[in-house]
């Protein structure tokens, strides 16, 4: 269903990332609406700085995973969104926990403001 693409043509990942992802065409594609860090119980954005946001983050896509009866594994490419690139190795270190084999094709960019206040939030597209 999902193959990871590398050429030695184009720069190596550097983070938990693949360089392309090829999925079936025979597969179901499923496109994730942004994640922030809401928690599910309260509608309120975590507390916690970054870190504390990311983990939220990947706990509500993992439930939307859940939901869909597919993993992270399913993920095929994502988008990061950080209000301050400075964040970005804190959220690539909790990201990464997420993704420990052939992880997605991924951008990460910033931007001036996302809803809430949020500092970072995470799209995804999942192929089962």
């Amino acid at each position: 269903m999902k193959k990871v693409i590398t050429s030695k043509s184009a720069p190596a990942a550097i983070g938990p990332y693949s360089q392309a992802i090829s999925v079936d065409a025979a597969a179901r594609t499923i496109y994730f609406s942004g994640q922030i860090a809401l928690d599910p119980s309260t509608g309120q954005l975590v507390s916690g700085g970054v870190e504390a946001e990311t983990k939220q983050v990947m706990a509500n896509i993992e439930g939307l995973l859940k939901e869909i009866g597919a993993t992270f594994d399913h993920v095929v490419k994502s988008t990061i969104f950080l209000t301050d690139i400075a964040d970005f190795s804190t959220v690539n270190q909790v990201y990464g926990t997420y993704f420990r084999k052939d992880p997605p094709a991924r951008s990460t960019v910033e931007v001036s403001h996302l809803p809430r206040n949020a500092k970072v939030e995470i799209e995804v597209i999942v192929a089962l």
